[in-house]
Parts: structure tokens; C-alpha cells; sequence
């Protein structure tokens, strides 16, 4: 037998003038970095939280951070309920989600920030601040946009739809929330606390994920299918 269709939103709220919305939001504030905006606005709220770091705060925020761990968290999640889906249903559609996400942020988070070239707020060296850093190279100058915050959106945005398809319906509001908006918003203030990226960095992730996730919750629910459990 067919597996049935999940009964998830097949479409993102609102339309495509805020996904256009998103893209001109991220160009924009790519473009004001390049020229030099918002550097200073950065570098303050850099060294407020720098300023601002007793231990017992700051390694319950590094713990938190985790939460935006791809490669050692949220992918083996998703990973392990599309297992679970592709089990139950029998149907090699329960793969989309996570192919999806992992094209996704693959051809658009790492050439961005191998792009941008742009050091983290914990970098040593001179004009740490700024896009296209001469000073840092490889690893030390990816912090642009945050990575943590594109994958969070995306990842939770594919875990939330995994569960939806798993339960054989849509989350609840409060699912949802503690799903998709609490685990971001935690992320957001850790890394920016923790000085792994400036403020404009995890904005601009944010802006990205948000555009990937709109995409996927767009195109794959209509055909991701429904546990039989």
C-alpha cells in the first residue's frame, strides 16, 4: 500500500515578496559590512560581552551553543527520524528533508563564508571586524554569516517536519515554538555571547536559514510521507 501524504503545511506562511524580502535584507547589510557600516556597532557589542563573562555564565552559554552543532547534532538527529520515517512507511521519500538541508547549506553557507572572509570577534589580529580580513585566512576567517544560525534554522525547520511526518500530523503551536523558535533564539544570544560571531554575523545567518527553510517548507512536505504507526 502507498504510504499516505504527511498532513503537513505544504506552503510557508505569507508569499514569496518575503522570501524577496529576506534576499534584499541579507544583500543589504552584506553590502553596508563591506563598506564599513556597522563595524563599530559590532566591535561594542563584542566587547560588552567579553566584559561580561563569569564562568559559571559563560560555560552554561558554550553548553547551549551546542544546540547549533550541525555536523555533531542536529544532522545526526535528523538523520536518525529519517530512519525512523523511511522504516515506517517504507518510502525513499523520507530521505527529502534531510537532502534537501544538506544541499542547501552546503552550496550556500561555506562558499559564503569563504567568500566574505571575514575573522571572528575572538580573532588576535588587526581589523577583526572587517569583510575580506587581509589579516585571517581559512578557518579563522569564516565567521560571516554565522553558520550556526543558517544551519539552526534549517535543520530544526527539517527536524520539526521529520516529527510532523512521524506523528502523522502538524505540531502544535507550542510544539512548534519549542521545535523551531526556542532552540534558534537560545543559539542566537549564545553565539554572539560567547564572541564565536558578531551580532551582524548571526542576523545574517538568520536571514539565510530563514530563506533555505521557507524553500523546503515550500517544496517537500506535498510529497513527504506519513508514519503508518
Amino acid at each position: 500500500m502507498t504510504p499516505t501524504i504527511a498532513p503537513v503545511r505544504t506552503r510557508p506562511r505569507l508569499g514569496w515578496w518575503l522570501d524577496a524580502a529576506l534576499v534584499v535584507a541579507f544583500v543589504a547589510l552584506t553590502v553596508a559590512l563591506i563598506r564599513g557600516h556597522l563595524l563599530t556597532l559590532d566591535q561594542r557589542v563584542a566587547d560588552w560581552a567579553f566584559a561580561h563573562q563569569p564562568a559559571p555564565l559563560y560555560w552554561a552559554a558554550r553548553v547551549f551553543n551546542y544546540l547549533g552543532q550541525g555536523g555533531q547534532v542536529l544532522m545526526p538527529v535528523a538523520l536518525i527520524l529519517t530512519g525512523v520515517l523511511a522504516y515506517r512507511t517504507r518510502s525513499w521519500r523520507a530521505a527529502l528533508p534531510f537532502a534537501a538541508a544538506f544541499v542547501l547549506t552546503y552550496i550556500t553557507i561555506g562558499p559564503l563564508k569563504i567568500w566574505a572572509d571575514r575573522a571572528a570577534p575572538r580573532f588576535d589580529g588587526p581589523e577583526k571586524a572587517v569583510m575580506f580580513n587581509p589579516y585571517a585566512e581559512g578557518a579563522k576567517a569564516m565567521s560571516y554569516p554565522s553558520g550556526h544560525m543558517g544551519n539552526a534554522l534549517v535543520w530544526y525547520g527539517v527536524i520539526a517536519l521529520l516529527l510532523a511526518a512521524l506523528l502523522g500530523r502538524e505540531l502544535s503551536r507550542r510544539e512548534w515554538v519549542t521545535v523551531r523558535v526556542l532552540p534558534v533564539a537560545i543559539l542566537f544570544v549564545t553565539t554572539v555571547y560567547t564572541g564565536f560571531h558578531w551580532l551582524t554575523d548571526s542576523i545574517a545567518g538568520v536571514l539565510l536559514g530563514l530563506v533555505l527553510v521557507r524553500l523546503i517548507d515550500r517544496f517537500i512536505p506535498r510529497f513527504l510521507p506519513a508514519s503508518r504507526a
